[in-house]
């Protein structure tokens, strides 16, 4: 069974056990997470898909590691100018794994009112 999360601007497809690097979160090291922005679960037939979002999924994650990734270098130039600018950028990101995926079931009320 896998997710789709929206996180920090971004979708990811998730399953149980996998490792992902986000966007830095406000989570200190070894604390749970909880995404609440689920777009999509199950699999195959299964598979339900959220307006946007599905209202009663939440998907879990254990905050592993903090960190840099590795650096981008940003080059401007323009040639004849004697015009060079070299700098560069290294992004924040907080390494998670994801512990449990889960769906609340509709009740059989819900169901006999529909």
């Amino acid at each position: 069974m896998y997710a789709i999360i929206k996180t920090g601007g971004k979708q990811y497809r998730v399953s149980k056990g996998e490792k992902l690097k986000l966007e830095k979160l406000d989570a200190e090291i070894g604390k749970k997470v909880v995404f609440n922005e689920v777009l999509s679960v199950g699999e195959g037939a299964d598979l339900k898909i959220g307006t946007p979002y599905i209202k009663d999924a939440k998907v879990e994650a254990k905050v592993l590691d903090e960190g840099k990734s590795k650096k981008i270098e940003v080059i401007k130039f323009k040639r004849r100018k004697n015009y060079k600018r070299n700098f560069g950028h290294r992004q924040h990101y907080s390494l998670v794994e994801i512990t449990n995926i889960s769906v609340k079931k509709a009740s059989a009320k819900k169901k006999d009112k529909e």
